[in-house]
C-alpha cells in the first residue's frame, strides 16, 4: 500500500514520539542532553554547516555520472518491462 520508505519514516516518527514522551515524563530535556554531551545549539549548527559544505559538492559530482547512466538505462529498457519485475 505505502512505499517502504514512507513506512520506515512513519515508524521512525512514531518511535521518536514515544521515546520523546517518555523522556519528557521523566523531566529530561534536549538542552540537558546537549549539555551532558558538551554540545550547544551553535556547535550543532556549525557541525551541520560543515557537513553540508562537504556533502553538497560530492552530491553534485556524483550526480554528473549517476543521472546520465540512469537516463540511458531508462531510455534503453526493453518495452513493456515494468518496475515491479
Amino acid at each position: 500500500m505505502f512505499n517502504p520508505i514512507v513506512r520506515t519514516l512513519v515508524k521512525v516518527i512514531v518511535a521518536s514520539l514515544v521515546v520523546g514522551a517518555m523522556l519528557s515524563h521523566f523531566g529530561i530535556t534536549a538542552e540537558q542532553l546537549m549539555r551532558e554531551f558538551g554540545l550547544s545549539a551553535d556547535r550543532i549548527e556549525d557541525y551541520a554547516r560543515q557537513g553540508f559544505t562537504w556533502a553538497w559538492p560530492n552530491v553534485l559530482l556524483g550526480s554528473l555520472i549517476i543521472v546520465p547512466v540512469w537516463f540511458l538505462i531508462f531510455l534503453f529498457r526493453p518495452p513493456g518491462q515494468s518496475r515491479s519485475e
